[in-house]
Formats: C-alpha cells, sequence, structure tokens
C-alpha cells in the first residue's frame, strides 16, 4: 500500500508529465513533433486537486520547467516540484521519441517510485498519454485550451473503466521583467 505523500507525488508526477509531454501523433513525427515540444517548453504553474479515491479533495500546486531535449528526435525534459501543503515533491521527466513511438519515465520509472510512459497520441489540441506502473494502467489527457492555459485529466482503468483520479490546470509563465526604451 502507498503512503499518501507517495501516492499523491506519483499523481503529481502524472499530471506534471501530462502537462509537458504534449507530443504530435506517431505517424506525423520529425519537424513538427519538435516544434510542438518547442511550443509547450518553458514555465507552467497551477493548481490541481486529486477527486477520487481514498485522498479526493486533496489539492496540491505545481511549478515546473519544461526544456526541449537536444538531438535528432522529439522530446522534452521537465523539471520542477509539486507541494501539498508542508510536502514538497520535486519532480522530474523525460519523454522522447522512440521510433515511431514515445516512451519515457517520470521520477526514477516504474521500476523506482515512479511511472513509466507507455504510449503517446495527439488529436487537435489534445494529447493522450498511457502511463504505467505495475499492475496499474492508465492515460493522462492534457488539452492545450489556449497558448497559456493547459488542462490535465489523470484517470487509472479499474476493470474495464477509466476512472478520473486527479485534474490539474497549468498557466503559462511568462517573464515579468518590463521592457523599456531608449531615447
Amino acid at each position: 500500500m502507498f503512503t499518501r505523500p507517495s501516492l499523491i507525488a506519483r499523481g503529481m508526477a502524472a499530471a506534471t508529465i501530462a502537462a509537458l509531454c504534449l507530443s504530435a501523433s506517431p505517424a506525423l513525427s520529425g519537424s513538427r513533433d519538435k516544434a510542438f515540444f518547442e511550443q509547450v517548453s518553458g514555465q507552467w504553474k497551477g493548481p490541481g486537486e486529486i477527486v477520487a479515491g481514498k485522498y479526493k479533495g486533496t489539492k496540491f500546486t505545481c511549478d515546473l520547467t519544461g526544456d526541449v531535449v537536444e538531438g535528432s528526435g522529439a522530446g522534452i525534459k521537465l523539471d520542477g516540484f509539486c507541494r501539498v501543503g508542508v510536502f514538497k515533491q520535486p519532480m522530474s521527466a523525460v519523454i522522447t521519441q522512440n521510433g515511431k513511438s514515445y516512451s519515457g519515465k517520470f521520477l526514477d520509472g516504474a521500476e523506482g517510485k515512479g511511472l513509466d510512459i507507455v504510449s503517446g497520441n495527439v488529436a487537435k489540441d489534445k494529447v493522450v498519454v498511457g502511463i504505467n506502473r505495475k499492475k496499474l494502467n492508465g492515460a493522462m489527457i492534457a488539452r492545450l485550451q489556449d497558448e497559456k492555459t493547459m488542462n490535465i485529466t489523470i484517470s487509472v482503468k479499474v476493470e474495464e473503466t477509466m476512472v478520473p483520479v486527479i485534474g490539474l490546470s497549468l498557466n503559462r509563465q511568462l517573464d515579468d521583467l518590463a521592457v523599456g526604451s531608449i531615447k
């Protein structure tokens, strides 16, 4: 059985990788995927809530930075943290193009205390990413509402039904520095 902080951390990790692993369909890979990862790179911040299960009603916030993975394939690397009350959980993730598909992990992957990214597909403004940890299978659905807002739902498979368990809304953080002019 998972402890409350570790279960919440896994859920927040899943939410955060969904936010930054938006990728183009494997069939449309290449420069389009790279362009998309460049579009979603940057700083994102926002609140989330566990919406089902034992910890229903638990609220958290995440502060994350995504950088495009350098190399021949498309991908993104994520670093940051999520906070639940006084608990602060570091978050890290990597998703990369693997042939015609995508793979990755957050935290240290399913072999450790994290999750594996096992698939991904994009349709218009929405991405569905498959997640796995031992006997747990699920999906993260991230919808880019506009260029500054992303909404995420994490669902787990219970028998034959996908049950939403976590919701998250991230906002792009823009540089607060004022731009001036020299006369």
